[in-house]
């Protein structure tokens, strides 16, 4: 039976709100370099991303507690009393360890008594595996849970460093730049290119899809015959689409004993602004000859969703209501009910039952 004591579940509209006690991207391994503070803004939170002088990864509150200087235009030093690593305040100097309490304030005399380790800057638990820095959001700030779950391990991650990075921002909040993701009919009329598709040649689709863990998955299949670039990978190309709460979308090839894997993480700045990140992993000596071009296509796929975005910003300020019809928008009302049991299974203090049964969807694209 359910906590019937536990808060009644948030009711979060489309658009609004940005889900909490999760592990969202944070960054790339290769983004972060031991005594380098960098400033993030992680869901509307300023937060300091960095390795300590040691190589291992941290995350505090990029405000200093005094003067609300960010701490991330200090520096990291070494404690002088224990050796440990600290982060210099550039204002007047206090220091905190890496778990965000305070071991000094250097202008307190001799005689002045301040227990300065019960100051504190709030600190958010990381997780680093498979190259990617993983933050996890804790829904109360002041009492923040443990994580109950960790983040995921994907697929193909192979051949060592990722052979394509590429970022954006899009001025939208998350929800519809998943949906925009996820969405499997824009894809000829957005991504018109001769190397992809063209409208001018769409065929019906079919396509088996399952529930996964904290999300679904489109079963592994073989592409299309009119997604030109699968070709190129050579031999017979098998892949399966995944997405997972709360923002990654990961595309993973395989041929023969060969892989490719294609992720997307999306990340919200705050509720206006969503960080797109698209990586690309692969062994396929092919795909990594070719990477260059890919780049170039990745990089191409960002800007024109970005004009999209920009494009629907102009209809979604008027707050319309979304019309979205079966089978082709049947993925983002299943990202709206996996949203929506997020939120219920949270406030009333049990597991997460995912609401998406196995089903095939048809489309034309």
């Amino acid at each position: 039976m359910p906590d019937q004591s536990a808060s009644p579940v948030p009711r979060v509209a489309f658009g609004q709100g940005l889900l909490k006690d999760a592990w969202w991207f944070a960054a790339l391994s290769g983004d972060l370099l031991a005594g380098k503070l960098q400033r993030y803004v992680i869901l509307g939170e300023p937060v300091l991303l960095a390795r300590d002088l040691d190589g291992k990864a941290y995350a505090i509150r990029d405000i200093c507690p005094h003067r609300a200087a960010p701490l991330s235009a200090g520096e990291m030093v070494r404690d002088g009393r224990g050796g440990g690593c600290v982060v210099q305040c550039p204002y007047h100097g206090w220091t905190f360890d890496t778990s965000g309490t305070c071991a000094s304030v250097p202008s307190l005399t001799s005689d002045q008594s301040i227990d300065v380790e019960r100051i504190k800057v709030r600190r958010y638990e990381v997780r680093e595996q498979q190259g990617i820095v993983w933050i996890w959001i804790a829904a109360d700030a002041r009492r923040p849970a443990e994580p109950d779950h960790e983040p995921p391990i994907l697929p193909g991650v192979v051949g060592g460093k990722p052979l394509i990075v590429e970022r954006m921002d899009f001025d939208s909040h998350i929800d519809h730049a998943v949906v925009g993701l996820m969405d499997p009919a824009h894809g000829p009329y957005v991504h018109q290119q001769w190397w992809w598709r063209s409208s001018k040649r769409q065929l019906e689709k079919s396509k088996a899809f399952e529930p996964r863990e904290f999300g679904f998955a489109m079963v592994r299949h073989r592409p299309s015959s009119n997604s030109r670039a699968y070709k190129i990978l050579g031999g017979a190309p098998a892949t399966e689409i995944t997405f997972r709460l709360p923002g990654i979308r990961y595309e993973h090839i395989e041929i023969g004993d060969k892989q490719v894997l294609g992720l997307t993480c999306l990340t919200p700045i705050d509720e206006t602004k969503t960080r797109i990140t698209q990586i690309f992993w692969s062994d396929h000596g092919m795909f990594r000859f070719i990477a260059p071009i890919f780049r170039f296509g990745a990089k191409a796929f960002l800007k024109q969703d970005g004009d999209m975005v920009n494009l629907q910003n102009e209809g979604l300020k008027y707050d319309p209501s979304l019309l979205w019809i079966d089978d082709a928008d049947t993925q983002a009302k299943w990202y709206q009910a996996l949203k929506k049991e997020w939120l219920a299974s949270r406030a009333e203090k049990r597991a997460f039952v995912n609401p998406v049964k196995p089903a095939t969807l048809k489309w034309t694209s």
